[in-house]
């Protein structure tokens, strides 16, 4: 099991991983930065509310602010804030699909220049002749 392990380690795809991962989190704070500093206080001006303070008291008493409820100990439930992760997670889920949408574009084009060698099977240009890897004529290209 341990050389299972070490070879699984070894293979790339944790550092992969772990380097998908602190740049998601580091992107997950900017998006949120995005959302709370720039994007809710011209919503909460429109619609003069502040989202960060749209809660609900559960213990029946009124609090001017979330806050002040949190610190009074006062169950709540937490709407603005709820709405606050929402959009948090749209905008982050817009973000990765256009990241995701431009870099399979840019894959696609890519692929497009090459073909596969019919012998190697590996990829070459779409205008070799001649395969660079197994060194055979490709069939239907002139030389």
């Amino acid at each position: 099991m341990l050389k299972d392990f070490k070879e699984f380690i070894n293979k790339g795809n944790v550092f992969d991983l772990a380097i998908g991962v602190m740049i998601g989190g580091a992107f997950g704070k900017i998006v949120t930065s995005l959302v709370n500093d720039i994007v809710m206080p011209p919503i909460g001006a429109i619609n003069k509310v502040d989202l960060t303070n749209l809660f609900i008291s559960l213990n029946g008493i009124e609090y001017p602010t979330l806050k002040a409820a949190k610190d009074a100990g006062a169950p709540t439930l937490n709407l603005g804030l709820f709405l606050n992760s929402i959009l948090d997670f749209l905008i982050v889920s817009i973000s990765i699909f256009l990241m995701t949408r431009t870099l399979m574009k840019f894959q696609q084009d890519k692929e497009s220049k090459e073909k596969e060698c019919p012998h190697c099977l590996l990829k070459i240009p779409v205008k070799a002749s001649v395969c660079g890897h197994c060194t055979r004529e490709i069939p239907g290209q002139e030389t």
